[in-house]
């Protein structure tokens, strides 16, 4: 058998994993709608810091039918503190179109379907909750696959990611002591490995239960693998919205269509413009992935109550919901800025 042949692999790490996985909420059973939160929530969020905000989110939405005919406002508080507030709408939006179905799809073609619905989390559900033998591809297995089989790839790139997820479905469909393995723990053990052990830095090669299967190991490349991917450049902005106030206080909110960053987001109407250097004055600045945002506030006052706004991409709300419409801290900086409350 070659070094680092599926089963080989599999009848070491499946073991390993069952004995010594972590216990996480997400983990007590296999209902596909608690599955399907953790992953939504797991992307660009650390373990640990999920858990509280998963376990609150699930006292507040127990099942697929309470977060459906929940109103998107009350998802989004709820969902505050984990960022990234798209996946939150995709996660509502998709909860209604499930809600619909006659019951929750067990493949990953099917789930390809539903709003916010990617590659990764419609295998990771139907493999996790339904033992579909499909390999999940994350920033864990594509560490851990890229150092066991020694793969020098640039894997963001579809065709080069594409090798490794032949690979991870290999895992998947492969066997333990000559038994079909459960794609579940083979999928989360592949995680786990990543998260725990073969971590980016410092990985601890000798508690590894594959370490004298891996070939980046064998030929010391671990430390260049996977191959690092290219950063984005940082790109300087000024965003200079306009808070606008009615007398009952109320605020003028409009969905981003205009600034590269938080895009479908409400947020102030205004402008944003590309600079060269990073300007001197300003009232405050953040950052949004790749965008180094410079804020300068403009504000207007009228005392009268305002009519309902003309066009769907804009919407009046009052100063006290405006944490569950623009949980964006950048956002919400604006009022400070100006002192509004």
């Amino acid at each position: 058998m070659a070094q680092g042949a599926p089963n080989q692999i599999l009848t070491r790490l499946v073991p390993w994993y069952i004995e010594s996985r972590r216990t996480l909420p997400w983990r007590t059973n296999r209902d596909p709608y608690r599955i399907w939160a953790s992953e939504v929530m797991l992307q660009q969020t650390t373990v640990t810091a999920v858990i509280p905000f998963y376990e609150r989110f699930m006292k507040r939405f127990p099942d697929l039918k309470s977060l459906a005919s929940a109103a998107l406002e009350d998802v989004i508080e709820h969902w505050a503190g984990l960022g990234y507030y798209s996946r939150a709408r995709s996660l509502h939006k998709a909860a209604i179109e499930l809600a619909r179905q006659p019951e929750f799809p067990r493949t990953h073609t099917e789930l390809l379907n539903f709003p916010g619905l990617g590659p990764y989390t419609a295998r990771a559900v139907s493999s996790l909750a339904f033992g579909e033998p499909v390999g999940v591809v994350d920033g864990n297995v594509i560490r851990v696959l890229s150092r066991v089989y020694d793969l020098d790839l640039e894997w963001w790139k579809p065709k080069e990611r594409d090798e490794i997820q032949t690979r991870a479905d290999a895992l998947a469909q492969g066997s333990v002591d000559g038994r079909p393995a459960d794609p579940s723990d083979v999928n989360q053990a592949l995680m786990e490995l990543g998260a725990t052990v073969c971590t980016p830095q410092s990985p601890s090669c000798l508690l590894c239960p594959v370490t004298t299967l891996c070939r980046a190991r064998a030929n010391e490349t671990i430390s260049l693998r996977p191959r690092p991917k290219p950063r984005k450049e940082t790109e300087i902005w000024l965003w200079e919205p306009l808070v606008q106030r009615s007398g009952n206080k109320q605020v003028l909110l409009v969905q981003n269509d205009y600034a590269p960053f938080l895009k479908g987001h409400w947020i102030w109407p205004g402008k944003a413009v590309r600079l060269k250097k990073k300007p001197k004055d300003y009232h405050y600045k953040g950052l949004v992935t790749h965008h180094e945002i410079f804020v300068n506030v403009r504000t207007s006052k009228t005392s009268k109550s305002p009519k309902k706004a003309a066009q769907a991409d804009q919407q009046w709300v009052s100063l006290i919901d405006i944490k569950s419409k623009i949980p964006s801290s950048l956002v919400r900086k604006a009022l400070d800025a100006l002192e509004i409350s």
